[in-house]
């Protein structure tokens, strides 16, 4: 198979993304970072990377001096390479750039970046041909996966070393994995019956300039943060009803008196977990606990500003996975004016710093910090589930004997260490920069870090909310059991109409819950237990629960 044909002499699926560079989602990121979905390159997208491409020929042919087309890079980018060189100046580049370091990135991300790079190089900004579009595309409908070491970048100018990585083996160096195993590149490309391209001018520079590496941690980071704090409010509601809290604090009259789109957006959730809740309606009369803990009277609040970090990282992300954030940009149609620019036959080649993660550094350290809040206040309500001077006369530690056994009270040590942890790993990131390139790039992001960090953080969080649910989950049964108790003796007969019912949403998240840990009873070793609802929260399986749209809420 020629290096010209590649993958659009196979055929595409159906169902395949069409990349156009400027209408990729978060969701279509997902589908072909973890669930297999293939992508093509649109041909309106095709016919603007051809003209850019045949703007740099012509720059090329004529001798003019463009930065990473005629040029060294960086600190370099004085030295004219001739004509003759180019091929070899792209290849150069790939081969110096590859200097990553640490662990190789988890699969997903690998994959996301390719399609990334991919939607990038799509707007037809970058002076490449197609044919490099659909090999990144053929990487993923083949299952190529470039071995990419997950340190090594600061962001700008946008994620070298990464990218490098993620390119070498379009050219058949690097190493790949193919069918689960580890492999050199060029013995994979031969058993998928590729060959090895050969780069032209500036097809390198327009390879390994870019955000792709952060970007594509984000956007599956962003995926996992949005059910993540669905599943959230179901375990808050679970400790609202197990710790006898009153939902009157989530009324729709008082949360519109400060309407932030999340506390609202929580809110409802809440009210919707909470309904046909017997709970609430039996001590809403009560007058002694006129006000909850701040963990449970302030969900709306601490969990609604997390909304709205995260919904700032997905308008963040939403303009870079369609940004062209290479460098120099080609504008065959001319572009704007520009003192910097280079005008020749219609075209513009403008360099600039598209390639600087800021945007993406910025809204990622502030999304770790709104994460690691979920956390911390998640491990809030787990202390008061286990305290039994808090927790309303549940039993300590929710022992069935206590002393002989200790209950559920070492998982709260661990939902502390997490949330402990968190507070190192939400430091900003962005705030450092250490200068590369001989002080050419004297200012960098260091997004990179900040994205595997909020990665980390969010992991953690899985854990912590999962361990509440858990936790909350052993002391519903407590309380519906003692409520019970309380009812048939005050009803003098016993009846099934007397006995308390939980929440309809608390209700059948319990229920899921119940489906893979049964009650404790007396002391087990917590960890298969632990690993089985972190798997219910990191796969999203109570996260349909807090949609208030599956059915009526009256507000309060």
């Amino acid at each position: 198979m020629s290096d010209q044909a590649g993958a659009s002499r196979r055929p595409q699926p159906s169902d395949a993304i069409v990349l156009t560079g400027a209408d990729l989602t978060i969701d279509d990121v997902e589908a072909i970072a973890r669930h297999g979905r293939t992508a093509i390159l649109d041909d309106a997208a095709r016919e603007r990377m051809q003209e850019s491409r045949d703007l740099i020929e012509r720059l090329v042919a004529a001798g003019e001096v463009v930065y990473g087309v005629t040029t060294g890079f960086g600190a370099l980018a004085t030295r004219f390479i001739a004509q003759a060189d180019a091929e070899r100046l792209q290849e150069n580049l790939l081969k110096s750039h590859a200097a990553g370091v640490g662990p190789p990135l988890d699969t997903e991300i690998v994959r996301a970046m390719l399609l990334l790079r991919s939607n990038t190089l799509a707007l037809g900004h970058s002076g490449c041909r197609p044919e490099l579009v659909d090999r990144l595309l053929e990487f993923l409908a083949l299952g190529v996966h470039p071995v990419v070491p997950a340190q090594g970048s600061v962001g700008a100018s946008g994620d070298l070393a990464p990218l490098a990585h993620l390119a070498l083996p379009l050219i058949g160096l690097g190493r790949v994995e193919l069918g689960g195993r580890e492999m050199a590149a060029g013995e994979a490309l031969a058993a998928v019956r590729l060959e090895p391209l050969t780069l032209q001018a500036k097809e390198g520079l327009a390879l390994l300039n870019g955000t792709q590496l952060m970007t594509a941690i984000g956007a599956l980071l962003l995926a996992d943060a949005d059910r993540l704090g669905r599943t959230a409010s179901v375990a808050a509601a679970v400790s609202v009803e197990a710790l006898l809290g009153t939902e009157v604090a989530f009324a729709a009259a008082y949360q519109l008196a400060r309407p932030h789109p999340g506390q609202i957006a929580v809110a409802t959730e809440l009210r919707h977990l909470l309904r046909d809740s017997t709970i609430q309606t039996g001590h809403r009369a009560d007058t002694h606990k006129v006000q909850d803990p701040y963990s449970l009277r302030c969900v709306p609040q601490v969990h609604g500003a997390v909304r709205d970090a995260l919904d700032h990282l997905r308008r963040v992300l939403d303009i870079e996975m369609n940004s062209a954030t290479d460098n120099p940009l080609v504008f065959p149609d001319g572009g704007v004016a520009s003192e910097d620019a280079l005008a020749t036959g219609g075209g513009r080649v403008i360099s600039g710093g598209n390639f600087h993660g800021e945007p993406v550094a910025l809204a990622l350290d502030f999304a770790k910090i709104a994460i690691a809040e979920l956390g911390s206040i998640s491990e809030r309500r787990t202390a008061l589930l286990l305290d039994p001077r808090l927790s309303g006369g549940l039993p300590a530690f929710l022992a069935s004997s206590s002393g002989l056994d200790s209950g559920l009270m070492i998982v709260q040590y661990t939902a502390a260490a997490l949330a402990s942890e968190n507070k190192v790993l939400a430091h900003p990131a962005s705030v450092d920069s250490v200068p590369t390139s001989a002080n050419q790039e004297d200012h960098v992001s260091m997004g990179p870090i900040a994205a595997r960090h909020a990665r980390t953080v969010l992991e953690h969080v899985e854990q912590i909310v999962a361990i509440e649910l858990l936790v909350g989950a052993e002391a519903l049964d407590w309380r519906l059991e003692l409520l019970t108790a309380e009812a048939l003796a005050a009803a003098g007969t016993p009846s099934l109409a007397d006995r308390p019912v939980a929440g309809a949403g608390v209700a059948a998240a319990h229920d899921r819950i119940r489906a893979v840990v049964t009650r404790l009873g007396g002391d087990r070793e917590p960890g298969p237990d632990l690993a089985a609802v972190a798997r219910l929260v990191h796969d999203g399986v109570l996260a349909d629960l807090a949609d208030a749209r599956r059915s009526a809420v009256t507000p309060t």
